[in-house]
């Protein structure tokens, strides 16, 4: 069962509806008692401002619970766009403290890297050059990409980024840690590529 974790902020209803059509079971995560034994993959969402989703996420009541099926039960965790930023321990783009999962922070895109036609937020769709081999991107066409809709990236280690792209500098864009994956664009309003990253993770 896949549990898509409702604390109020990202599309959960567009994860919802991708499952329903690919006919893969999932639920959604709202209080700590949601979480069970049948849950056995996690998608933190995540749109907007860094501090506002963790603040939000901290006052949902399910971070305990978040930390326990990630740190301890090592269940396969994909977090999109500010849900992926949350992973780390802090952002650039204000003060909260992040989730603290993986090592790294939430960095700006650099404005001085961007030529006059290239705006921030890197809004709209681009391709995904694959770093390496990984189960989320089987069968996914990079020429084509996905839909982004950012202005801060997660600066990590290379050694775990799958995927980047290119948005006058190299936007890590796919990550992977063990049972911890993160996209920093949007599956969910990427079409068939994102329906075909999703079903990926849901039969991780």
């Amino acid at each position: 069962m896949i549990g898509i974790v409702d604390y109020g902020i990202g599309n959960i209803n567009a994860f919802s509806r991708a499952y329903k059509l690919l006919g893969m079971p999932h639920t959604f995560l709202n209080k700590p008692q949601d979480f069970n034994n049948q849950i056995s993959k996690i998608i933190l969402p995540g749109v907007g401002a860094f501090d506002h989703a963790m603040k939000t996420l901290n006052k949902s009541g399910l971070r305990d619970k978040l930390n326990e099926y990630v740190l301890d039960h090592e269940v396969p965790t994909l977090g999109v766009c500010v849900g992926f930023q949350m992973f780390c321990d802090r952002s650039e783009e204000g003060s909260e403290r992040g989730l603290n999962w993986i090592t790294g922070e939430v960095q700006k895109i650099n404005e001085k890297s961007l030529e006059n036609f290239m705006p921030l937020p890197h809004m709209g769709w681009n391709k995904i050059d694959v770093l390496k081999p990984n189960n989320l991107t089987d069968g996914v066409n990079t020429a084509r990409g996905f839909y982004f809709l950012h202005s801060y990236q997660v600066a990590t280690e290379d050694d775990y980024i799958v995927a980047k792209s290119d948005y006058g500098e190299a936007i890590n864009s796919i990550y992977q840690n063990k049972n911890i994956y993160g996209v920093q664009p949007h599956p969910e309003k990427s079409h068939s590529n994102g329906i075909k990253l999703l079903e990926n993770f849901g039969k991780l």
